[in-house]
């Protein structure tokens, strides 16, 4: 039934004891708030498009708890006070069950203390740590945090015997978080960072950062921490500025093919942690994350006709981590649902072995990070 319609993700859901029932009933109300359009739409046009493409399938098996799905959506464009609308209509207006969404860090920082207040289950797309730590009781989220992004770029560098580094951060949510989070890592491993640069969410060209880190006195490598187009216009501009003979390093934030094809030729080198989503068929047939990534990719791309990402594996993680902790907490109770997902062990999602605690809302270690490099315009695995 539902674990044949959805090949290839048999595993992870099938482990999760999720059961399905042809009845109708009073619907589930899943929100959820999206930059859908905007600057940000590289991750929310992937995410809605899963918990559509999902919810439909599961809707068309029985639903759960024989109770259909509903999607009730808002688009932000990106703008956390557009964000902020959406989530009190959400909560006071739709009264829904839960919400999975909040595609940047500070889309996610702007409603948390609204959500928090109110009391709802919420699963956050977004990349910051700060997210949830520290841990607040009813915020989780499904991506990896750019605290870790740091710690496995730090490790591929301390393998490569580079020291010290020039560092480059968007301003907004997620690269200032990155930015901090980097700098106080960085020692731990040995990394000086002898250069720190920033630019804005508009900035079109970073050529004077840039310059500024190509001429300070031993710098061995480059880190940009961003997300979306601005790291596009940094690889270009390292390119145009001759300096391939430093090894540039980005964010888990550009795991899609659209930084590839936006940056062009300069990304040939760039290496960057990511989830094995984006290199699902390159992985070992005895890997047991194949199955899940593969059915994701396979299912998502045949539907879409569009190259999977990390991103809407995100939100694939985060369905289906909800719907878990409603099937094991029997209806939609919103205490009940919250230490479910709270309890959520062993589920293998797209972005890695989930294992979640009172202490920990996220779940996953650096084991869920792959360590890849852009040869040829595609990804490669290199660690």
């Amino acid at each position: 039934m539902f674990n044949k319609l959805l090949t290839g993700a048999v595993a992870g859901v099938a482990a999760l004891g999720l059961t399905f029932a042809a009845q109708a009933a009073e619907p589930i109300k899943i929100g959820t708030f999206l930059a859908v359009t905007g600057g940000a739409s590289f991750l929310g046009d992937p995410e809605l498009k899963t918990l559509q493409l999902y919810i439909d399938d599961i809707n068309k098996e029985g639903g759960v708890l024989g109770r259909p799905l509903e999607l009730i959506h808002y688009d932000t464009g990106g703008d956390p006070q557009k964000g902020q609308t959406a989530v009190k209509r959400l909560i006071h207006q739709d009264k829904v069950d839960l919400i999975i969404g909040g595609s940047t860090s500070g889309g996610t920082m702007a409603v948390r203390p609204l959500i928090e207040k109110e009391g709802l289950p919420f699963i956050s797309l977004a990349g910051a740590v700060v997210i949830v730590d520290p841990v607040q009781k009813w915020t989780f989220k499904t991506p990896h945090t750019d605290k870790m992004a740091c710690a496995k770029i730090f490790e591929d560098m301390n393998k490569r015997d580079l020291k010290k580094i020039g560092l480059i951060s968007g301003t907004g949510g997620f690269g200032k978080s990155m930015q901090g989070q980097c700098l106080a890592l960085a020692p731990a491993y040995g990394i000086e960072v002898v250069a720190d640069e920033t630019y804005g969410p508009k900035d079109s060209d970073m050529t004077a950062q840039l310059t500024k880190i190509k001429n300070t006195e031993g710098v061995q490598a480059v880190l940009n921490a961003d997300f979306g187009q601005g790291p596009a216009i940094v690889t270009k501009n390292y390119g145009q500025l001759g300096m391939t003979n430093l090894p540039l390093y980005q964010s888990h934030g550009v795991a899609s093919k659209k930084y590839i094809e936006l940056a062009g030729a300069a990304a040939e080198g760039v290496r960057l942690p990511a989830a094995a989503l984006i290199v699902a068929e390159k992985l070992a047939e005895d890997d047991p994350q194949k199955a899940v990534v593969m059915g994701y990719k396979t299912r998502y791309e045949s539907a879409t006709g569009s190259d999977v990402s990390t991103f809407g594996g995100h939100a694939y993680d985060g369905l289906m981590m909800a719907l878990a902790a409603i099937q094991r907490a029997g209806g939609t109770d919103k205490e009940k649902v919250r230490d479910e997902i709270e309890k959520t062990h062993g589920f293998m999602g797209t972005a890695g072995v989930v294992n979640m605690s009172p202490e920990d809302h996220m779940g996953l270690d650096l084991t869920a990070f792959r360590m890849l490099e852009i040869r040829n315009g595609d990804w490669t695995i290199v660690d």
